[in-house]
């Protein structure tokens, strides 16, 4: 088994990690992830430190161990310290607020668009324009976020609807006279 190119994976004290045969468990302060993992890459922990090894070096293999490899590095930042997104909402009346666990906006509509939390998800409404999803998984707080900007999508002539923190929207002349 070859682990050319790729650095082990430290794991921060009060994480434990389980490897079995295709899967892998991570458990941590924050919860517990697991992740299923193909039979023909290696998954050992040794020193301290999680060390993800292929059996060569075909492109495929390449590539599955990188995966493998980064999605175990997640799992143990995820039940460490954790993942979050920021979205922004501009727009006359756009807002966001809390109902219970659940997340409610206006967003220009006839009625108000009410978005539920999923297990392990939790949201904070900082200031009425601004939303933060937090979670343990990088993959279902990036998807939920998603889904959040895509009840409104920024449109480029105005820049009203929701956005990620920082994220650059093309803006378009409009007609000219």
């Amino acid at each position: 088994m070859s682990r050319i190119g790729k650095q082990p994976i430290p794991l921060p004290e009060g994480v434990t990690v389980k490897v079995e045969p295709e899967l892998v468990r991570v458990e941590g302060p924050k919860g517990r992830l697991s992740e299923r993992v193909r039979r023909d890459l290696g998954v050992e922990q040794q020193n301290g430190e999680l060390l993800v090894t292929r059996p060569s070096d075909r492109g495929e293999h390449r590539a599955l161990h990188g995966l493998t490899r980064s999605l175990i590095a997640n799992m143990v930042q995820g039940v460490t310290e954790g993942f979050e997104k920021r979205l922004e909402i501009q727009g006359v009346g756009y807002r966001a607020q809390l109902k219970g666990r659940n997340l409610e906006l206006a967003l220009g509509y006839s009625h108000p668009v009410p978005v539920e939390a999923p297990e392990g998800i939790e949201f904070e409404v900082p200031a009425p324009t601004e939303v933060v999803v937090r979670g343990i998984s990088k993959q279902a707080v990036g998807e939920i976020a998603a889904q959040i900007r895509k009840k409104r999508p920024p449109e480029p002539y105005k820049g009203k609807g929701i956005r990620y923190k920082d994220e650059l929207v093309a803006r378009k002349v409009g007609k000219r006279a």
